[in-house]
C-alpha cells in the first residue's frame, strides 16, 4: 500500500496537518474544550435563555429556576458529551497513527525529516534528532501527533471537568440573573443577565489570552442586538 497515496511527503505532511486541524475543530458545536471555556460558554447562553424567557414569556421566578434547571442539565450533558467526542476521535487518530508507525517506518522518517528540517535542523545533527526519535515508539507516536497533526495532548480534558465546568458556568449565570430579577423586576433581570454575559465574555478572553474589553464590549452588544431585536418584534406583534 503506498503510504502516501499518491503524493510526495512534503503534501502527505500538509494533508495530515489539515486532516489533524479538522479533527481539533468543534464539529457538533461551537462550545471549545476546557474547564473555564465550557464555564464561561454555558454562562453566555445561560444568560440570554434567562433575560429572553423573562421578558417574553413571561415567567414566575419558580418557573425561570425550574427552566435554569433543565438548561443546566443539558448545557452538563452536552459538555461531557462533546468531551468525549473529541475522545473519540483522539483515540481514532492514535491508532491510526500507531499502525503506521508499525507498517511504515521509512515513510514517518521522512515526514519527521521534512517536519524537523522546517525547524532549522540539518545535515548531520537533523539525521541524529530522527534516529533519537525513531528508536522509541512512544515518544515518536507523540511527537507525529503533535508535530505533524497539530494536536496537543497535554490539553485534553476529562469530559466530567468540562460537564463540572458548564454546570458552575450555568449556576452562577442563573444566580446573578435570577437576582436581578427578584431585586427588581424586570429591568433587574436585563442588567444582572448583562452582568454575567460581560463576566464570561471577559474571563474567556482572558484564558485565551486576548483583550478583554474588546470581548466583553462585541459579546454585550450580541447580546443586546438579540434582545432588542426578539423585545422590540413582540412589540409589534401585539
Amino acid at each position: 500500500m503506498d503510504h502516501f497515496h499518491g503524493k510526495d511527503a512534503l503534501g502527505h505532511v500538509a494533508e495530515a496537518q489539515a486532516r489533524g486541524f479538522l479533527s481539533a475543530s468543534e464539529i457538533h458545536g461551537t462550545e471549545v474544550p476546557g474547564f473555564i471555556s465550557a464555564a464561561a460558554d454555558a454562562a453566555r447562553d445561560t444568560a440570554v435563555l434567562l433575560l429572553l424567557a423573562a421578558f417574553l414569556l413571561p415567567l414566575s421566578l419558580l418557573q425561570l429556576l425550574l427552566l435554569a434547571t433543565g438548561w443546566l442539565l443539558w448545557r452538563a450533558g452536552r459538555s461531557a458529551w462533546l468531551g468525549w467526542a473529541r475522545l473519540e476521535r483522539l483515540h481514532r487518530i492514535l491508532v491510526q497513527e500507531k499502525w503506521e508507525i508499525e507498517h511504515n517506518r521509512d515513510q514517518e522518517r521522512e515526514e519527521l525529516g521534512i517536519l524537523y528540517a522546517s525547524k532549522g535542523f540539518s545535515g548531520p545533527l537533523l539525521e541524529e534528532v530522527l534516529d533519537v526519535l525513531m528508536a522509541d515508539g512512544d515518544r515518536l507516536l507523540r511527537v507525529m501527533v503533535e508535530e505533524e497533526l497539530g494536536l496537543s495532548l497535554e490539553k485534553i480534558e476529562h469530559p466530567l471537568q468540562q460537564a463540572l465546568g458548564a454546570a458552575c458556568g450555568t449556576l452562577v449565570a442563573t444566580g446573578i440573573t435570577l437576582i436581578g430579577f427578584w431585586v427588581f423586576p424586570p429591568w433587574g433581570t436585563f442588567i444582572g443577565a448583562l452582568l454575567a454575559i460581560g463576566l464570561a465574555g471577559a474571563i474567556s478572553a482572558i484564558y485565551a489570552q486576548n483583550r478583554p474589553i474588546p470581548a466583553v464590549v462585541w459579546t454585550l452588544g450580541i447580546a443586546i442586538l438579540a434582545f432588542g431585536a426578539v423585545y422590540f418584534a413582540a412589540g409589534l406583534l401585539q
